[in-house]
């Protein structure tokens, strides 16, 4: 156990729950982009819808306590919770927050969540070298880099092949009110799925520092209080909105219909759902931004701007080492200073 002065854990949680309002601003642009681009809601409505749908994945975890594997996977999956320090903590956030904000600045759709993961190997390897990190959680995240645009890809495709033969025979009017409403569902639920998941990260984090300060007893849990603040501030955070970014997802890779919107969000929400069952600290912005191109190559693969989509996976590749090496360079300075 490593003793904290109760001011400065208040003061890294408020950290936390700094970093928590980033990722919701950050990743605003995973839950409102369809909806944006097809103009099916304007940005302010669709960031107010998103945001209380964000909020709403708490009382989904109060029905079903399962689906909070994700933060037990930060808190104790990627390093032994048994080396955390309040500076690991730190210099993990640090990392997470920094690189969060130069592609904020930039409007590149980065990940927040492997930013978080990367900020934790960094501090933790600095802190207690490669025997601390845990091989299997870690290898699963990093498995979940590929797999998540992907499946998602592939889903959207079948969601677009499977619905257009269902609605072979419709009338357009009546296609484009069906898609239009039916794509306003699967933009909550990919909402509801991206809350549950991000949020549970800041909750692992929160978690592992009380644990290692001794002020969590018993089995390592997320107290109720922790999980209702984070749920708060990532809603809050997305209700501000980043703009860029929403642009880049929005608009800049493909254009979408209403059609390829509600396959894009009915595809990320399944994808989401699911690694959150299966606890895996899924990137948001991976998913949709995969199933986005495969509602864009479902119609032709000439309407996706690969440009723009090859810059996104490059900062996909260095997310992690370079918010690794950020963590561990904050980790350092708090044991210098």
């Amino acid at each position: 156990m490593h003793e904290l002065a109760l001011p400065l854990l208040i003061g890294l949680i408020a950290v936390a729950l700094a970093f928590d309002f980033l990722n919701g601003l950050h990743d605003a642009a995973n839950s409102i982009a369809t909806v944006v681009a097809t103009r099916l809601l304007k940005p302010v409505h669709a960031v107010a819808f998103a945001a209380l749908c964000n909020f709403a994945a708490y009382f989904l975890t109060i029905t079903f306590p399962s689906l909070h594997k994700v933060a037990d996977t930060i808190g104790q999956g990627l390093i032994d919770k048994d080396i955390v320090t309040p500076a690991v903590v730190f210099g993990a956030l640090a990392g997470a927050m920094f690189w969060n904000v130069v592609t904020w600045l930039k409007g590149i759709p980065s990940s927040s969540s492997h930013a978080l993961v990367g900020g934790m190997i960094g501090a933790g390897v600095a802190h207690a070298g490669f025997d601390g990190i845990k091989w299997i959680g870690l290898n699963k995240t990093l498995i979940a880099i590929v797999l998540s645009p992907t499946l998602g890809m592939i889903l959207a495709m079948l969601i677009m092949l499977l619905t257009s033969w269902l609605f072979r025979r419709a009338t357009s009017r009546f296609a484009e009110t069906s898609f239009r409403n039916l794509h306003l569902l699967s933009s909550g639920a990919y909402s509801l799925s991206h809350g549950l998941n991000d949020a549970q990260k800041t909750m692992g984090v929160i978690t592992v520092l009380l644990y290692s300060t001794g002020y969590l007893r018993g089995s390592f849990a997320v107290p109720h209080w922790v999980a209702i603040s984070c749920y708060v501030a990532i809603a809050l955070g997305t209700l501000t909105g980043g703009w860029k970014i929403i642009e880049t997802m929005g608009s800049r890779i493909t254009k979408l219909s209403q059609h390829q919107g509600f396959s894009a969000s009915l595809s990320g929400s399944i994808i989401l759902f699911s690694a959150s069952w299966l606890g895996i600290p899924v990137s948001t912005t991976h998913t949709i931004t995969g199933a986005i191109i495969g509602a864009g190559t479902a119609r032709r693969a000439s309407a996706v701007r690969w440009g723009v989509a090859g810059n996104v996976v490059i900062a996909w590749i260095i997310t992690i080492p370079a918010s690794a090496a950020v963590g561990a360079l904050f980790y350092t300075l708090t044991r210098l200073f």
